[in-house]
């Protein structure tokens, strides 16, 4: 069927773009094959001029006698024998089954060979004539057994007894039809009217009955004749039947009376030894595969209608031979009767065998009909007949179940009215090509699409425009040129694979895209029409204070947070955008480009977007029952950039957020270059920080503690400073920040308490008993796996004097344990070390670990000295400050006095000590010991002025100097 039919098979389909070709969907000759059409076509062309060279010689005589006598033998034996060794040759390659008859032929055309040669040499070379009977004929009449064998090999083989019966009969026929009208013709004329010998008799009959007997094979041959290389056995059939006509006017009385060697029959001799030498090795087809008759073609092959004819025919021939005596007036002779007889027999045999073969094969035939009819309507699946025109000519009864329609309904419909208008076009395209393909390569086709169906609201499906489609899967089959759909309903299947698909790209919990569609968005976005719009965005958002509420409420209402906030960050995107839940309390939004070619303008509004859904995302939320919780947003915000990649934006995005959350949170930053420079250079020093500590590039410094009210140094302060192999000093506040290795700290912890205690003890070890101060977190001080008693092994160890260290407390928020802190410090003090809250007024410290823990001295933090000079209110937080650790009997140090003024203003509100860069910096410990040795620093003076001026004050030399 051509590619045209696939139109008319689904009518309403698009035309094809062009006729295709006849015999498409035939296998494509590969580049081998015309190579060896190409050498066949050279051997059929040589074949021919050599056998009309020879005819052309035999029909002049070849210009002499001898000549004509020696071609006509010797010509004869050398054709012969080429076609014996072409066939054994052949026959050692073979590997199937045809071997034997192959090797029977070489030995046939030997055979013929020598009884040519032996003529030849009475002819040629003794030059006297042929005897009667002679060794010739001997190999003559072993030419023809051979040959009927292999022509029996090379014939299909029945698979039942009778089937053999019914082939034996039929040579029969086909041999005693051509007996009878040989023998009425000819041979009765050569037996009676010759006077031979009964030896000289039978002889002469038994070339013409030879030849019967192949000329019977060949016609059972060729309507029996197997389908493994066709082009040899029909080579082979045509030079054996040529053979066969040649012996049969050798045998005609006539011509064998003037018959003499070199003569033109010896040219169909010698064309059909050639002929056999050649069949062997011309062009191997393969088998063609039977393909579906096509419209107006016969049911059944020629050859098979023939085949079926074959005994009638024969019959026939025999009844032509009676009549030609009756007609001549003969006698009719015994042998013509007694043949006559026997062929009548043989078909009335041959009838009734095959009466009772059709009489079982019709009633196989009604019982595998109810077989396959009850299968056809008992099974689920809908089998569908589509004639040529694309009409259904047979719908199973199960399209009741399946489609809600009556078989007899869709039958006469066409089929392209059934299938859904969008899937039409992909159908046609489907079974064009499927009509195209070879049926060998391809026997069937797989065709999925969406199908009218008659159940209405009643079924859930897909319902558009009030009609209801099934997703039906079809198995399609070639059928009389038209097509056989074998269907079933896979719409749950098809559903159950789109929830599947949704679930793998969409989160769970809020059902917004899942980082992975999202990531699939954004690459579309900067991969399609869009992707030379750079106002293309991605908002990376982070929920500042969830895991607070989390911990507090339960995962319970964190959940129920989320979803609040997915709601209202689906509502607030635009219809075009995507938002997603990229894990955790990590939210992204996709805002897509409007075609704005000012970046300055888009990123204005880009930013007034992410300054909403901030401001929407921060609202109150009501959760567990109605417990009201706020959480924050910290947004970052990054644009595309042409070349960019997916992954490489959403890396962005994600800088930039973290940025916000470092800036303060609850903010919008947008994403700038230098943002992934620093991550850079923080990864690199994190890295180099893993190493450093062992490589000794830590050093131990110690900052002066002042008395206010004297000058001296009543304590220092430890300090870690890191120098890298750069030459870089890096102070803590910036190499501790680059790193969240909680090994790591906790390792340059232990460092930082071994070294100052041991030097401490140094110095006490000559005379200089000042106390140590040590920064030591409230979790690393619980911390498991920290010996319970190292602080004390440690002083031990080195003999520190009681009351020569301290610990500075940091990070004793609302998280920390304050019985078992309180604990380990009442532990502590009975040792003599003494406890210092650091970091008051930071935020960082609680009032209830201040009421709850044991603390002698209470440092100020930075940020109530920063401003104490300018704000009046901040003069008096701190000035409050300090009255209350007055009150509760606590020692109080000022860090990061800078400025004499400082000093002035904490001394006057009754702060004891302080320690900054109005005395001095971090001290190695060689200037550390000489500004022991000299004891004091001089403390700034105070010089009156009049009302609301900022009093003077007298700048007090730099460490350096000092020093």
């Amino acid at each position: 069927m051509s590619g045209t039919g696939a139109t008319a098979v689904l009518r309403r389909g698009p035309a094809p773009a062009g006729p295709v070709a006849p015999g498409a969907g035939r296998p494509v000759p590969g580049p081998e094959r015309p190579a060896s059409w190409a050498r066949s076509l050279l051997a059929q062309i040589a074949l021919g001029l050599v056998c009309a060279g020879y005819t052309t010689g035999a029909s002049l005589g070849w210009g002499s006698p001898r000549l004509a006598l020696f071609m006509g033998d010797f010509g004869l034996s050398a054709a012969a024998f080429t076609a014996a060794v072409s066939c054994f040759l052949y026959a050692r390659t073979e590997p199937g089954g045809t071997r034997p008859a192959w090797l029977l032929f070489a030995f046939s055309s030997f055979m013929a060979g020598a009884g040519n040669a032996v003529w030849g040499w009475y002819e040629v070379v003794r030059g006297q004539e042929v005897p009667e009977s002679s060794l010739a004929d001997l190999f003559f009449l072993l030419f023809a057994p051979p040959a009927i064998v292999g022509l029996l090999v090379l014939a299909k083989k029945p698979v039942t007894r009778a089937g053999w019966v019914c082939l034996g009969l039929d040579a029969w026929l086909i041999a005693g039809s051509l007996l009878t009208l040989s023998w009425s013709l000819a041979l009765a004329h050569t037996a009676h009217f010759q006077g031979e010998s009964v030896a000289q008799a039978a002889l002469s009959l038994a070339y013409p009955l030879l030849d019967i007997v192949l000329v019977s094979m060949v016609l059972a041959l060729h309507f029996r004749r197997s389908q493994a290389n066709r082009s040899a056995v029909n080579t082979a059939i045509a030079a054996l039947a040529l053979t066969v006509l040649c012996d049969a006017l050798f045998t005609s009385p006539l011509l064998r009376a003037n018959y003499v060697s070199g003569q033109l029959l010896d040219a169909g001799w010698f064309a059909g030894s050639l002929l056999l030498a050649y069949a062997p090795w011309g062009v191997h087809s393969p088998p063609e595969p039977a393909a579906a008759p096509g419209p107006g073609l016969p049911g059944r092959p020629i050859a098979g209608s023939l085949a079926a004819l074959t005994p009638y025919l024969a019959a026939a021939v025999c009844t032509l031979g009676i009549l030609y005596n009756v007609v001549e007036g003969r006698r009719v002779d015994r042998v013509v009767v007694l043949t006559g007889c026997a062929v009548v027999l043989a078909l009335v045999v041959r009838q009734g065998i095959m009466l009772i073969d059709n009489i079982a094969l019709t009633h196989e035939l009604a019982q595998k009909e109810n077989h396959f009819r009850s299968l056809v309507q008992s099974s689920s699946d809908v089998i569908m007949i589509a004639a040529p025109s694309g009409v259904l000519r047979y719908v199973s009864p199960a399209a009741t179940g399946v489609y809600g329609r009556d078989a007899e309904e869709l039958i006469g419909s066409e089929l392209a009215a059934l299938i859904h208008p969008e899937d039409l076009g992909a159908v046609v395209h489907e079974v064009r090509r499927f009509l195209a393909a070879s049926p060998a390569e391809e026997p069937t086709t797989r065709i999925e699409c969406r199908f009218r169906s008659g159940h209405g609201a009643s079924r859930p499906g897909e319902a558009e425009g009030g009609e209801e489609w099934l997703n039906v899967e079809s198995t399609v089959n070639r059928h009389q040129g038209g097509l056989i759909f074998n269907s079933r309903d896979v719409t749950e299947r098809v559903r159950l694979q789109a929830q599947l698909q949704h679930n793998a790209e969409h989160d769970p919990l809020t059902d917004l895209p899942n980082r992975a569609l999202f990531t699939r968005r954004v690459g579309q976005a900067l991969g399609g029409r869009r992707s030379s719009d750079p106002g293309t965005a991605v908002l990376f958002i982070d929920l500042d204070g969830f895991k607070a509420v989390n911990d507090r409420l339960g995962h319970q209402a964190g959940d129920d947070l989320l979803i609040q906030a997915a709601r209202r960050l689906q509502d607030a995107v635009r219809a075009g955008d995507t938002a997603a839940r990229l894990g955790g309390d990590e939210f992204a939004a996709l805002i897509l480009g409007d075609g704005l070619r000012d970046r300055a303008a888009r990123e204005t509004q880009v930013q007034e977007i992410a300054d909403r859904l901030r401001l929407t995302l921060s609202r109150p939320y009501r959760v567990d029952g109605g417990t009201e919780v706020r959480v924050a947003a910290s947004i970052g915000v990054a644009f595309a950039e042409p070349g960019i990649g997916a992954g490489d934006l959403l890396r962005n995005a994600d800088l930039a957020m973290y940025r916000a959350k470092a800036g303060g949170k609850d903010r919008v930053e947008l994403y700038v270059p230098q943002m992934q420079a620093e991550v850079v250079r923080r990864t690199e020093l994190a890295a180099r920080l893993r190493s450093a500590l062992h490589d000794g590039e830590f050093a131990l410094l110690h900052q002066p503690v002042v008395d206010l009210a004297t000058g001296r140094v009543s304590a220092v302060s430890a300090q870690a400073r890191w120098r890298s192999t750069q030459g870089i000093l890096f102070t803590p506040a910036e190499y501790l920040r680059v790193t969240d290795d909680g090994e790591r700290t906790a390792e340059l912890g232990r460092w930082l308490l071994e070294e100052a205690v041991e030097q401490a003890a140094e110095r006490a070890g000559i005379g200089h008993r000042t106390p140590v101060s040590v920064r030591l977190s409230a979790r690393r001080l619980l911390d498991r796996s920290m010996p319970l008693g190292s602080v004390e092994a440690l002083l031990a160890r080195h003999g520190l004097p009681s009351g020569s260290l301290v610990l500075e407390l940091a990070d004793t928020d609302h998280r920390t344990p304050l019985d078992e802190l309180e604990q380990r410090l009442v532990t502590l003090r009975r040792l003599g070390v003494r406890i210092a809250l650091d970091g008051f007024g930071s935020g960082h410290v609680a009032v209830h670990a201040l009421r709850r823990l044991p603390v002698d001295i209470l440092k100020l933090d930075r940020a109530l000295v920063e401003g104490v000079v300018e704000s009046a209110r901040l003069r008096k937080i701190t000035s409050g400050v300090l009255r209350i650790a007055g009150e509760l009997g606590m020692q109080t140090v000022a860090e990061g006095v800078d400025v004499p003024e400082q000093v002035l203003a904490l001394r006057a509100m009754g702060c004891r000590h302080a320690q900054g860069m109005a005395f001095s910096g971090p001290l190695d410990e060689y200037r550390l010991r000489r500004a022991l040795v000299r004891g004091d620093y001089p403390l700034p003076g105070v010089v009156s002025v009049p009302a609301g001026k900022a009093p003077e004050t007298r700048r007090n030399p730099s460490p350096d100097q000092l020093t």
